[in-house]
């Protein structure tokens, strides 16, 4: 099965300022605010949901192609995920911007004030699918993840016109698209991907009941959070999936992308729908137990051990004989 993620590519400048951000603000004077934090923490991390869920994918052994828009300064980023598996032959470099970032700085109440520059991946949109097709041969299925809107919307029309099966995780572009642009990202995928919110907002957006979103999907695989995962289909009853537990919670950034590489990966390895979910929700529960979304690594016995505790030994089992890692 070879599969193409498309999506954001990024990194993560996240900052720890040691004080209160409401302590700074002065309440008559905040039509002339002028501040500079000193921080005493700097993360800087590898991200983008493309990305993460390319670097997902590879570690289960897969070879994902990852179909993004960088800056010149990529090259490190680069040889890390091609060290971990991912085909990056397919990533365009902009000649004018930087790689998109997202700059975060919380202070000790948990509040935060961030900004994300787009960056390079607003050239996301000048990628043409088929040649990523013509260049690995064929692809089986195509991910569109959150990206710059018109290149999301660019993408799914070309496989609906291609015939390239594609799967649909619009995530926290949800929030930002129109109505119109939403229906033609769900409209005729494989796979729909949402979390429970998400849900609410695409079928607000899209004006749709639920009836008539898995009228236009094979399946819909909606994530839960600790309740777990729930595939559905208009032909088919329900699959509950429930989540692996997690004993030292650390970081939830980029467990969705991680359930969605270890769910895609079953797929690949034909394990089907249950085992596939089975799968997602365990490498989602590494990244939880995890700082940062790519800094986990995957050992045999260990995953098959969290596999068997939460869905038996035959689970396990069944999993373990398709593991590479």
């Amino acid at each position: 099965m070879r599969i193409a993620v498309t999506g954001s590519i990024a990194t993560d400048h996240l900052m720890v300022f040691p004080g209160t951000f409401s302590e700074q603000f002065v309440t008559d004077q905040l039509d002339k605010v002028s501040l500079s934090f000193l921080v005493d923490q700097l993360d800087i991390r590898r991200g983008g949901v493309a990305a993460n869920i390319s670097f997902g994918l590879g570690s289960l052994g897969m070879n994902p192609v990852l179909v993004g828009a960088v800056g010149k300064d990529f090259a490190d980023y680069r040889s890390w995920l091609e060290r971990h598996g991912v085909d990056t032959r397919s990533v365009h470099v902009s000649e004018t911007k930087h790689t998109s970032r997202f700059l975060c700085t919380t202070d000790r109440a948990q509040a935060q004030i961030a900004t994300f520059y787009a960056g390079a991946m607003e050239e996301a949109r000048d990628i043409e699918i088929q040649a990523v097709a013509d260049r690995v041969g064929a692809l089986d299925l195509v991910i569109v993840a959150p990206n710059d809107p018109v290149a999301m919307v660019r993408h799914t029309e070309e496989c609906r016109a291609r015939g390239i099966p594609f799967a649909a995780d619009p995530s926290q572009q949800l929030a930002r698209m129109e109505g119109p642009d939403v229906r033609i990202l769900v409209e005729g995928a494989a796979y729909l991907f949402t979390n429970e919110y998400e849900t609410s907002l695409l079928l607000k957006a899209t004006g749709w009941s639920e009836a008539e979103v898995l009228a236009r999907v094979g399946y819909w695989v909606k994530t839960f959070g600790p309740d777990g995962v729930r595939v559905e289909s208009k032909d088919t009853e329900p699959l509950a999936v429930p989540a692996v537990k997690v004993d030292d919670e650390v970081d939830p950034t980029g467990v969705g992308d991680a359930f969605r590489a270890g769910f895609l990966w079953g797929l690949h390895a034909q394990l089907g729908l249950e085992r596939s979910a089975q799968v997602g929700c365990t490498l989602a529960a590494i990244v939880l137990e995890s700082v940062g979304t790519q800094e986990y690594t995957l050992d045999r016995a260990d995953f098959s051990k969290r596999v068997a505790t939460t869905y038996g030994n035959d689970a396990a089992a069944e999993i373990e004989s398709k593991l590479r890692v």
